[in-house]
């Protein structure tokens, strides 16, 4: 892969009054560029300082700014970079970023700034990923999982996984040079329990996509309920908000409504669903159907069932969501409700735990919040796990994985070193294409082509 050396320049926009604009030039002419334009003299600058400067356009000062000069290496890009904060007017920022280019400098592309940290070393790819991941993230939970993995704890499993199968691999390798003397150099029954070892690790990582994704994107609880059972109310009461409309008439809610809120760091991303009934409407019989697609792809449902009810009305129901959740992975959460409607003690469940509540009048909602989160939390990541959160990880995993199992197949089937050496260099290629290792254009240029310009 190849880098050009031109010098590059980004800025930060303001946002607000008295908001600070930056704009932030990287690359081997970085000092001569902006040398041009500030009165203080950059080669009496040492690294990581910061200094008071005028920025002038000819001989006219546009602006007074503060100068900060990271030396390469040791700068995020690993070139030398130049930040220059200004105050926060559009009109400045333009003209200063027009002088930097008319001096030589080019605007930087999308993700460039990460990208040449990536190709300079200060980044592996799956970092470079998280940076993208740690712009993005709205809520604790987001924020947790993209720090660890830039600072690269998912980095090192994966190298260290890497390594462990380059050794045995060199193995192999070297005896194919000595095929005529028939000797072999690497154990078959450590190797078989290396790969056992890493497939079951692999197999933990893949596992936790589900959780890492839901958290990434919103963890997706779907309301589902017969008509008229509160999903609307519910979902007003739990977004605080007049969400969705709210009718006394069945039926009201024809397609699936969605919005999210944070609950104790966690975004969740709650789905109000046609009510599950049987009708001769074509239209309520599509939402109907969406229902349980929306259920399908969730990681919570909750089930919202009128506690007015005689429970043998819900009983085959909530036994098929029973199913449903087993096959998905899904947590399922009996929710009762108009208990302020109930005259007598609110029919619960005789098999499942029921959290009783009145969504009309937000009564029983925080212990609902406090379930919801407690789902999430129960059993699930530390801060010092490793969580897959990126599609491409995922699909990077199941093919190491697959490759594995090639292998395992060739030791039981007493495979030729060349075919098993084979099997284990597809492992590897996959595993390095997570970190970098084994890269593309198209790959780097559909990554970084996500980023925001500056980044």
């Amino acid at each position: 892969m190849h880098i050009d050396q031109a010098t590059i320049v980004a800025i930060s926009t303001p946002h607000g009054p008295g908001a600070i604009g930056i704009v932030r030039v990287s690359g081997n002419e970085t000092k001569v560029i902006v040398q041009k334009h500030v009165d203080a003299d950059l080669s009496q600058l040492k690294p990581n300082a910061a200094v008071f400067a005028r920025f002038k356009i000819g001989d006219a000062v546009l602006d007074e700014v503060v100068l900060t000069y990271f030396e390469g290496p040791r700068s995020y890009t690993g070139e030398d970079v130049i930040e220059l904060s200004f105050h926060g007017s559009s009109y400045v920022l333009s003209k200063a970023l027009e002088a930097i280019m008319e001096s030589g400098a080019r605007l930087a592309v999308a993700g460039e700034f990460t990208q040449r940290a990536f190709f300079h070393g200060k980044l592996d790819l799956s970092q470079a990923e998280a940076v993208a991941d740690l712009i993005a993230s709205e809520s604790e939970a987001e924020h947790r999982l993209a720090m660890h993995q830039m600072r690269g704890g998912f980095s090192k499993e994966i190298e260290r996984l890497r390594t462990e199968l380059i050794d045995f691999a060199s193995l192999i390798e070297l005896e194919l040079d000595f095929a005529e003397e028939d000797v072999e150099f690497a154990n078959r029954d450590e190797l078989e329990a290396l790969i056992v070892r890493i497939n079951g690790f692999i197999s933990k990582l893949i596992k936790s996509f589900q959780y890492g994704n839901a958290v990434k994107n919103g963890v997706p609880v779907a309301i589902i309920g017969k008509p008229n059972a509160g999903k609307s109310t519910l979902l007003n009461a739990l977004l605080n908000e007049d969400k969705a409309i709210v009718s006394d008439i069945a039926g009201t809610t024809r397609d699936a409504i969605e919005d999210t809120t944070i609950l104790d760091g966690i975004r969740f991303r709650f789905i109000d669903t046609a009510g599950i009934r049987e009708t001769s409407d074509t239209i309520e019989a599509i939402g109907v159907e969406r229902s349980y697609e929306k259920l399908k792809s969730a990681s919570v449902v909750l089930y919202l069932y009128d506690v007015n009810e005689p429970w043998e009305d819900h009983e085959n129901t909530v036994h098929e969501m029973d199913e449903l959740t087993k096959s998905s992975g899904a947590h399922l959460i009996l929710v009762g409700n108009k208990t302020d409607l109930s005259e007598v003690e609110p029919i619960a469940s005789p098999h499942h735990p029921v959290i009783m509540l009145s969504a009309k009048q937000e009564v029983g909602i925080e212990s609902l919040k406090s379930t919801l989160v407690a789902s999430m939390e129960n059993g699930l990541i530390q801060s010092s796990d490793v969580v897959v959160t990126n599609l491409r990880h995922l699909e990077a995993l199941k093919a190491t994985e697959q490759a594995l199992n090639q292998s395992l197949t060739g030791l039981h089937n007493g495979f030729s070193g060349d075919l098993i050496s084979a099997d284990i260099r597809e492992a590897l290629h996959h595993l390095g294409s997570i970190t970098g290792e084994i890269t593309t254009d198209d790959l780097l240029g559909n990554i970084f082509g996500k980023f925001c310009i500056g980044k």
